[in-house]
């Protein structure tokens, strides 16, 4: 009998999307139970070792960090999504880390209030999508036809341009054509949509006025 799995979220998290998109594409069922990062449960402390999201509870057992839960569902949950060869799929887990070092730059772009630490947040991610942009083969996804987990974590980093174009045109995208096209792939598919709720931009914006950073100077400007 097939183990019951939940997967702990918080609704604007990158990390766990990562996970949904996976278990949309798994077809798996699951239950969602969304948390408050900001007030904390007891349950949730005592089975999260680093007090983040996303867990995903697999019967008894508790798994932690997403590249470790995304992993694991690819290696029991068909069809697999990594590329067979150990050299590719080697390089793919690299570019799923250098993913990763995106989002910490967005994570910059959300929140801080100094213009310096933007403007070198906008140059460093428009340099890694011009490497990404020499990397890109003919698409529509990162490996050509077949998705992949590159794209489950790629996905989320794009969404957050779906409400930062409607603030500032940050110049990421200049001189790049298979990456937006890229991008543009991802939200049509139905894992990446149905990975976030609804209103997932209404939420996304609320978060930013509360930050106050840079970002929102910059819409109030607009």
């Amino acid at each position: 009998m097939p183990q019951q799995l939940t997967l702990v979220s918080f609704d604007l998290c990158p990390y766990v999307q990562r996970a949904a998109i996976m278990l949309k594409e798994k077809n798996v069922p699951y239950e969602r139970i969304d948390v408050d990062l900001e007030n904390k449960p007891e349950w949730f402390l005592k089975i999260s070792p680093r007090g983040k999201v996303p867990l995903l509870k697999v019967g008894e057992d508790v798994l932690f960090e997403s590249a470790a839960i995304v992993e694991y569902l690819d290696e029991t949950q068909e069809p697999r999504l990594h590329p067979e060869d150990p050299v590719t799929r080697a390089r793919h887990r690299a570019w799923m880390e250098f993913g990763s070092a995106a989002l910490s730059d967005i994570w910059t772009l959300e929140t801080t209030t100094d213009r310096k630490s933007f403007d070198a947040a906008a140059r460093a991610l428009k340099e890694k999508f011009a490497r990404l942009e020499a990397e890109l083969g003919d698409g529509p996804y990162f490996a050509g036809r077949a998705f992949s987990l590159v794209d489950a974590v790629f996905a989320p980093v794009f969404r957050y341009f779906d409400v930062f174009d409607t603030i500032t045109d940050l110049g990421v995208f200049d001189g790049l054509t298979k990456v937006p096209a890229w991008r543009r792939a991802l939200a049509e598919r139905p894992s990446v949509r149905e990975a976030v709720v609804a209103d997932y931009n209404d939420r996304l914006r609320r978060f930013l006025e509360r930050k106050g950073g840079v970002v929102v100077q910059l819409d109030k400007a607009a």
